[in-house]
C-alpha cells in the first residue's frame, strides 16, 4: 500500500510540474476604452507577467479585423518579466460600440491560447431618422422631413447637406432650442424612378454622414 501511494504521488509531482510549466498571468483579458470626440484612434494595453521558471514565447499574435493592429514587446518572455499586448483601433467614420478580438498563440502548453477582447465605446455623434424616404410612383412630390439629432457629446451649429441628384431639392432649418437639425427633402417629379443621396457633413468634424432618397416605380395597374 506504501510503494502504491509513493507511486501515485510521484505520478501526481511529475503531472502537475508539467503543467505548471511556461505560464503568462494577464492582468485582464478584455479592456474598455471611451475615446473622445474627434480621436482617430483607440489603443488598449494587455499587461501579463510569466509567472514561471522557464521563458515564454509567443508564435503569433493577430487581430480579429483589418481595422485593429496588435503587437508585442518581445517574442520570448524570460521568467518573472513583465510585458503587455497593444491592441491599437483605428475609429474611422464608425460609430457606436465596437468589440474586436485579439488571439495570443504561444508555447505554453497549459495556456496555448488566450483571446484579448478590446471593446471600444464610441460617443454617439449624430442619430439620423429615417436614413431613407422614399415615393411611390404617382405620389405627389411633397417635402419628407429627416430629422439630425446631435450627440450631448458633440455640438454642432451648421450641417451642410449636399444632394447627388439636383433632381431632388433640400431645405435645412436648425432648432436653436432642441439642437436639432429638420432637413426637408423633396423630388421634382414621381412620374417615373429616381434616387439621391444626400451627404451630411458636421461643421465640427471630419465624419460624414448618408441619407438615401428615391422615387419607387408606379404601382401596377
Amino acid at each position: 500500500m506504501k510503494t502504491l501511494r509513493l507511486i501515485l504521488a510521484v505520478i501526481l509531482s511529475i503531472f502537475f510540474s508539467a503543467a505548471a510549466g511556461a505560464e503568462l498571468k494577464w492582468e485582464q483579458t478584455q479592456v474598455e476604452l471611451h475615446p473622445a470626440v474627434g480621436d482617430k484612434e483607440a489603443i488598449g494595453h494587455f499587461k501579463y507577467q510569466n509567472t514561471s521558471d522557464k521563458p515564454v514565447r509567443f508564435k503569433s499574435v493577430r487581430s480579429s479585423c483589418g481595422c485593429t493592429t496588435a503587437q508585442t514587446q518581445k517574442e520570448e518572455v524570460p521568467p518573472s518579466e513583465k510585458g503587455e499586448i497593444t491592441a491599437t483601433f483605428k475609429i474611422g467614420g464608425r460609430t457606436g460600440t465596437q468589440v474586436k478580438n485579439v488571439t495570443v498563440d504561444t508555447d505554453d502548453p497549459a495556456h496555448a491560447v488566450t483571446v484579448l477582447t478590446l471593446k471600444t465605446v464610441l460617443p454617439e455623434v449624430v442619430e439620423i431618422t429615417p436614413s431613407f424616404v422614399y415615393w411611390q410612383g404617382g405620389e405627389a412630390p411633397k417635402p419628407k422631413t429627416i430629422v439630425v439629432h446631435p450627440g450631448k457629446d458633440f455640438p454642432v451649429k451648421e450641417l451642410k447637406v449636399t444632394s447627388s441628384n439636383l433632381e431632388f431639392s433640400t431645405k435645412v432649418e436648425r432648432d436653436k432650442g432642441t439642437g436639432e437639425f429638420k432637413i426637408d427633402i423633396a423630388p421634382k417629379q414621381t412620374t417615373s424612378p429616381a434616387a439621391t443621396t444626400l451627404t451630411l457633413q458636421p461643421d465640427n468634424s471630419t465624419k460624414i454622414f448618408y441619407v438615401n432618397a428615391r422615387v419607387m416605380n408606379a404601382p401596377a395597374q
